[in-house]
């Protein structure tokens, strides 16, 4: 639980290689860093990926490992792993048969996030909260589906999935990145709707919350001008302490988007972000692809912690070793695979 009375931050940031050099083991043994995001280039291989988690955690006991492991476009670790689809691949199942698609939404879960934990990673920023709308560059066939019931539903059982794997949750984009065409990697989106739209698209974050199976949020680098004219979602203190905290009365982790994405840039230099993040409410301040950039963000989670802001730990993030039922993971890849919902199967 993350309280309001005081500042809590850390930094999750990443590496070049497949294995550590000796400047990421400098770079990482500074306390402001958290956690680490690994992408596609950090992988080649099922045991290269154990042996590059297990020199971590020589490193590092403390640092929660994690990856953008959703399936379809945004997998990160694709050779030796299970290839799932598209999450909106769940919406046509789910017409004809809702018991069925719950069901397999909650396998998908249980798989993605055990093929994960038996090579030491800890978490996948998932799942995709977005309400579709064939308009986001950016969204997609990432979202689970066109109306936020169905987006609750399914997303639902994939946490449940999660969960039982030992996973946690942590929902993107907040409040919603589906409606706006601009992709906030690359420009400043900004969504023009009334107040009551984008209610409808918080529902699903909304109600997962109140069920308790969400344990992060990771909010939009998208502007809202109904709600907040300046700032996007994540430099808000408007979206993230007085609507994500007050008045959805979410108490976990709030993890920014990436920093160094061009959505960011509203929030000034990477220092000043840092800041404007962590002001807002952001507790785990996440830069990637860039190694000066992410020095800078350490440097202002520093002075955070000389002006009174607490550690942000995440150990107990961290998943613990259990015993993998073989069989089990055959009869899901099995199942995916037959529904459509694996392109491939790992096994």
């Amino acid at each position: 639980m993350i309280s309001n009375d005081c500042r809590t931050v850390g930094v999750i940031t990443d590496i070049d290689g497949l294995a550590l050099t000796r400047e990421d083991r400098e770079f990482l043994i500074q306390p402001e860093i958290t956690g680490l995001i690994f992408f596609a280039r950090n992988y080649e291989s099922p045991q290269q990926l154990s042996e590059l988690t297990r020199a971590l955690r020589e490193l590092r006991p403390d640092l929660l490992l994690t990856v953008d492991q959703e399936g379809g476009r945004v997998q990160r670790f694709r050779d030796g792993f299970s290839r799932f689809a598209p999450m909106l691949r769940y919406e046509p199942l789910y017409r004809d048969d809702p018991d069925l698609a719950c069901e397999l939404a909650r396998t998908g879960g249980w798989l993605l996030a055990t093929e994960l934990i038996m090579r030491g990673v800890d978490l996948t920023f998932a799942p995709v909260l977005d309400v579709e709308r064939d308009l986001s560059e950016v969204i997609g066939d990432r979202a689970f589906g066109h109306s936020a019931s169905v987006v609750t539903t399914l997303a639902s059982a994939w946490c449940d999935g999660l969960a039982e794997a030992g996973m946690k949750a942590v929902g993107k984009h907040f409040p919603g990145h589906g409606a706006v065409k601009a992709d906030s990697h690359l420009e400043l989106p900004v969504d023009p709707r009334e107040r009551s739209d984008l209610d409808y698209d918080i529902q699903p974050f909304a109600d997962l919350i109140a069920a308790g199976k969400i344990n992060g949020i990771m909010p939009a680098h998208v502007v809202y001008p109904a709600v907040d004219q300046e700032r996007t979602a994540g430099f808000s203190s408007v979206w993230l302490q007085q609507i994500l905290r007050q008045q959805l009365g979410f108490d976990g982790v709030i993890f920014s988007d990436d920093l160094s994405m061009e959505g960011a840039a509203s929030g000034g230099d990477f220092y000043q972000r840092s800041f404007a993040a962590a002001e807002a409410g952001a507790n785990a301040l996440v830069v990637c692809n860039n190694r000066g950039a992410a020095t800078e963000v350490v440097r202002a989670v520093n002075d955070m912690f000389n002006e009174g802001a607490q550690p942000l730990s995440l150990s107990d993030w961290q998943l613990k070793e259990h015993p993998i039922d073989n069989n089990r993971l055959q009869q899901a890849r099995a199942r995916l695979l037959h529904y459509g919902l694996l392109t491939e199967s790992a096994g």
